[in-house]
Formats: C-alpha cells, structure tokens, sequence
C-alpha cells in the first residue's frame, strides 16, 4: 500500500469513526457549519478557557460567581454548537435566529446572579421578587433543553421527574416517599439561587477542577500523544499471544489516563485497533468487546479519571492525590481481567502474536517520544505532594504546551492555540450541562429529605444484610446508567444510596463512593443500553448486543471487585499494610486469571461445564482478601490445571495458528 492508499484508507476510517460518534455520542452532534457566528463561538469559547486558567491559577471567585461564569458561557455555547435536533447539524447552513436568541436569553438569566450578586443574597432573608422566580423558571427551562441537546432525553426526564416529585410529593400514597410538597416557586428559586441546587457541589467542581484537567487532556491529545500510546502499547504487548488484544487494551489504559470519556475512547482507539483484531482472527464481536470493555476503563485510571471522580473528591473532604491512589489497585484489576481474557480467547483460537520485525521498537519509541509523558508526571507528581488540583493542572497544561513545541509536527502556531482554547470550551459543554442538571436532581433530594426516605427504604428492603443492599445499589446503577451519563449518574446515588451504606452498615466512605462509580461507569458496556458496546460494534461492523455480553464478560472484574473492597477496603487502601496489600494484589490477579478462564471457556484447554465452575469459584475465593479462602482457591485452580494438563486435547488447539500482522 503505497503513501497517498495509506491517506485515502485513513480519511476513510475517520469519516466512519466520526459517523458512529454521531449515532451513539450525543455529544459530537454539533454544528459543523455555524456561519458568520463561527468568531462568536471562538470569542466565548477562547475565553472561557481562559478565565478557567487564570482563576484556577491566581484564585477561584465566590463560588456563586464561578459557577455563572461556567455555566452562563457554556449554555450560550450548547445552543450556538448544537441543533434542537439530532440529524439537524448536517442540513443547517448556519445557526438558526430562534437559537441565537435562546443562546443570548440563557447567558442573561446566568449572568444575573453576577450583576445583582448582592441584592439575590440579600433576596435569601427578605424573599425573592417575582422577577427572580421568572428568571429561576426560564433558566431550569433553558438547562433542561440545553441538557437534552448535549447529552439526551434521559437525564432530563429523571430531573423533570424529580421537580414533579418536590412539587407533588403529598400525593404520594407510599408513606415513605410522602411529602408536605413546595409551591412552584420555592422550587424554582431554591434550585436557581440556593447552594444545594444547580450552582451546587457538581457545578461548583466543575467550574474549579473538571474545566481545567478536561482541556489539559485536549492538549495532551494536540500533542498526538494518541499515536505515541498506541505504537507504546503495540512495543511492549504486540509479540506475545493474541497480540492485537492485548496492544489495544494496553493503548486504551493509557488514552483512559488522559480522557474521561468511554464512548469517545472506544471510537479513537478502536478505529485502529478493531480493524487489527479482525484481521489476526478474532471475531468481530469479540473485538468490538475488548476496545469497548478496555475504553470504558479509562474513566476509573488515573490520573485524569471521570469527572465524577472530582465531585467525589468534594463529598469525602479528601485530597485528588487520595482519590488517585484509591482507584489505582481497582484499576489495575480490571485491565488485568480484560488482558488476561484476551489472552485465553487467543489461545483458544490459536492465535500468535504479530512478528517482532512489525512492531515499533520499544527503545526507540521512548528515546524518540518518551518526553510526551512529561505533563502526566508533572500532574501526579504535583497533586501527590500537597498541590491543589487547579494548580496541579494549570502546571501540567505549561508542561503539555512546552511539550508541544519540541517537534514541529505537534508544534502550535498562534492559530492552532486559538483553535484548541475553543475546543477545550467544546469537550467541557456536555459535563457542564450533566453536572448543573445532576444540581437538579441533588437540589430535590436535600429539600425533600428524599436521601433519608431512599437510606431508610434500602435498610429495610435489604433486611439488614449489607450484600443485598449492595446488590440493590448495583441494579440502581446500572438501570441508571443505560439513560444518564457517569457524573450524573454517581452525583444520583452518591446522594441518595450511598449515605444508607455508609451510616446504616458502618462501611468505609471511599469504598462506598468508588462502589456507585464503578457501577455507574460499567453501565456503558452492559447490555441491553451500552453506548461504548455499541460504538465498537459500528467499527467492527458487529451485533451490538453480543458485543455488548462480551464487553461484560471481558470487564467482569468490574462486577466483582467493587463487592470485596466494600467488605475488605484493603484494595481501596484503607486500613493497608505493606505485606497484606501486596499479597491482596497478588492474589486478586490470580483470582482474575481464574474468573477470566471461567467466562472465556479456555484454560490450558477447553473448559468442560464443571471445570469453569470450579475455576470461577475458585477465582472469586481468590480475590477475596483471606489467607482460607485464597488457599481454597489456589487448591481448585491447581486441581484444573492438572486434570486438563493430564487430558488429551481432543478439540485442537495449537494444532492451527493464525500469526497476526500490523500491516494487515
């Protein structure tokens, strides 16, 4: 394939790539063609950035203040980027007059509460006027719309059902669930004007930290470190077998350390990697499943995890740097599972790894490109010693610029500067519109009591027992995960289900809180609803839903880990001691190996029914953090090793291999 086929086949694939975005990320359909409004865009967009710079750097305003700033710009900009209408940003030549006005309406109502900071806090002890209430009820209306725009339906019928419920509770027959109910306007000005509403936790951290390290990864990405991960990933995984499934589960560990997004993950690594994994002889499925399990992950590694990752920094009163450091034994589980699933499907398959002589040299690589791993030190480093977060950023996006510079291809010209402080407005819409709607959400549940009723609700369905508690928190989850995206999602049931768990059966805080955020974020690859599953099936040209049971099978480390560190917070690091957590590690990824062979069907054979289940349980005993149960478990993995090891393959495995090849 010579040079200009090479350009043509890779215009193709991201014309395809940006296709399947459109289709499953609500958030990439924005206007391509904005008109004579293109410098208004650049104007707001350029210079939310940086008003988020120099605040992070010299000072945040009063939080009011920081977050109408935050939120005013970013809805002014959600109705100029993005259409009433999903389809509509192909067939509209510019940005309709309607949206102009509700773009310039909505920065009003926001910066009101800048321009009349003063007489709206005085409003809390006097009464708010009737100009205010107008203001708060043609906000929410703008919010809600704005959310359904940038980030779908769902959401906003879940915020919609919530201001019904503050509004109708009375009505209620369950006496649990019964309120006295608040008139229209109480409601619309305390979720408007009130801390514990809109301009609440959620906003307030995204307007301070989630701006900052979102457009520190846009500038990571300008400095195409993306091809860096991938060749990386390819040098250091691509020889051994099954090649192609490991390199891309590595290459998505290391995008997720720079992007928070599953979806968006899914489609940047696995339009080059899902078209390899084919090749090499996994099936199509198969391949969708890995790159959609592997993305997904990228919201739990650190450093840069999903923004929920932020907002729960805030509601346990502990540093980034603690968050970080919970997170990373987790993460490591997870990808373990995914590498080591790919590995026993490999061999299952008989397939090799790709010829050493097409691989990117590992020497080279680093030699050449290790540099660009400057900004992520910089920011663990920074957030590890005691630095905030804002400032931990703003020193890892310097770090990043300097980076950029080094060679020319990555070098930014003032125009291309101008270009990403406006996509760093771009990536941050859909958070901003998420978080101030989760303000919603949250906003109900502390003036209705909601929280309390829902804690004691749960106590008693559970009957006590912390595992169907836990079990019934997970289903909350999931169900509300296929509709609300990840920050939301955690911000719901961090409010509501996680205060039962911690103060109704005395569990660690940090495990609670990571429990409704795994769950929250594996929501993305669980059938029947599972946007990342479905993305990698569009590339891999796959049936969705058995993409989706893939991903799950793939991911399952998701589904179990979270239920031991609840029990033994050893793994989130609490309570640790140096042997007792290295022996938790060692055993957990045993543990995994065992749990992964189970769900594949292939061990140093061909599983039989019984033999999974003996290596499934075995693993689960495994993971579990006791010197018994880990004993148990080693047992019932050794017994399977040596009836398969004493057995004739009479299936044929590594009678037929398939060599893979990067330059297929």
């Amino acid at each position: 394939m010579n040079e200009q086929e090479r350009l043509k086949t890779q215009l193709e694939a991201e014309k395809d790539a940006q296709k399947i975005l459109e289709k499953y990320d609500r958030e990439s359909n924005f206007r391509e063609k904005i008109g004579k409004w293109a410098w208004v865009v650049t104007f707001l967009g350029v210079a939310l950035t940086i008003f988020h710079i120099y605040s992070g750097y010299f000072g945040t305003l009063p939080s009011q203040k920081q977050g109408a700033i935050h939120l005013g710009t970013g809805l002014g900009l959600i109705f100029l980027l993005y259409p009433a209408k999903k389809g509509w940003q192909n067939k509209q030549k510019t940005i309709p007059w309607y949206d102009v006005l509700l773009a310039f309406t909505a920065m009003y109502v926001t910066y009101h509460k800048i321009i009349f900071f003063d007489s709206i806090i005085q409003s809390r002890i006097s009464g708010y006027s009737t100009l205010d209430t107008i203001i708060s009820i043609v906000a929410i209306l703008l919010l809600l719309e704005a959310t359904r725009r940038t980030v779908g339906i769902p959401i906003v019928i879940v915020a919609s059902v919530m201001i019904c419920y503050a509004l109708f509770g009375k009505y209620i027959p369950t006496q649990i669930l019964s309120h006295p109910g608040f008139s229209f306007d109480r409601i619309a000005t305390n979720l408007w004007y009130q801390e514990s509403g809109i301009f609440g936790t959620p906003i307030q951290i995204s307007s301070k930290f989630i701006y900052l390290f979102l457009f520190f990864g846009v500038m990571l990405i300008h400095t195409r470190i993306g091809q860096f991960f991938n060749d990386l990933a390819f040098a250091l995984t691509g020889r051994f077998t099954g090649g192609t499934a490991k390199a891309a589960v590595a290459a998505s560990a290391l995008q997720g350390m720079v992007s928070g997004s599953s979806v968006g993950n899914t489609v940047a690594s696995g339009s080059f990697t899902i078209p390899m994994m084919k090749n090499s002889g996994f099936k199509p499925e198969f391949a969708a499943g890995t790159e959609a399990s592997a993305s997904t992950g990228g919201q739990i590694m650190p450093p840069i995890m999903g923004a929920a990752a932020f907002i729960m920094m805030e509601y346990l009163g502990v540093s980034y740097g603690a968050i970080m450091l919970a997170a990373i034994v987790p993460a490591i589980l997870y990808f373990t599972g995914i590498f080591i699933g790919t590995h026993f499907e490999a061999k299952r398959l008989g397939i090799l790894g790709v010829p050493v002589s097409e691989l990117p040299k590992l020497k080279e690589q680093m030699l050449r490109y290790g540099y660009m791993l400057i900004p992520l030190f910089v920011i663990i480093g920074t957030v590890m010693i005691g630095f905030t977060p804002q400032r931990a950023a703003i020193y890892g996006i310097i770090a990043a610029y300097l980076v950029s510079l080094i060679r020319k291809e990555s070098r930014m010209s003032f125009k291309k500067t101008i270009y990403v402080f406006e996509q760093g407005a771009r990536v941050a819409l859909p958070v901003i519109a998420a978080v101030a709607t989760a303000g919603i959400i949250a906003g109900v549940v502390s003036i209705t009591g909601l929280g309390a009723k829902f804690a004691s609700g749960i106590i008693s369905l559970s009957a006590g027992h912390l595992i169907l508690a836990l079990f019934f928190t997970m289903i909350a989850c999931l169900i509300l995960g296929m509709g609300l995206p990840t920050t939301a999602n955690y911000v719901v049931t961090a409010t509501i289900a996680a205060p039962a768990l911690i103060n109704g059966f005395d569990v660690a805080p940090i495990a609670v809180h990571m429990f409704v955020f795994y769950f929250g974020i594996v929501a993305d690859i669980t059938p029947p609803v599972c946007l990342a599953a479905y993305a990698g099936a569009g590339i891999a040209r796959a049936n969705p839903f058995k993409s989706g049971v893939t991903a799950v099978k793939l991911a399952i480390a998701a589904f179990i880990v979270p239920y031991i560190f609840v029990y033994d917070p050893i793994l989130v690091l609490v309570d640790i001691k140096g042997f007792s957590l290295v022996l938790a590690i060692i055993t957990a990824v045993l543990g995994m190996i065992g749990v992964s062979s189970a769900m594949i069907g292939f061990y140093i054979r061909h599983c039989r029914v019984w033999e999974r289940l003996l290596l499934f349980s075995g693993g689960l005993l495994l993971i579990l953090p006791e010197m018994f149960t880990n004993i148990a478990g080693i047992a019932l993995l050794g017994i399977v090793w040596f009836i398969q090891k004493q057995r004739e393959d009479d299936s044929g495995t590594g009678k037929q291999t398939i060599t893979a090849s990067v330059s297929s």
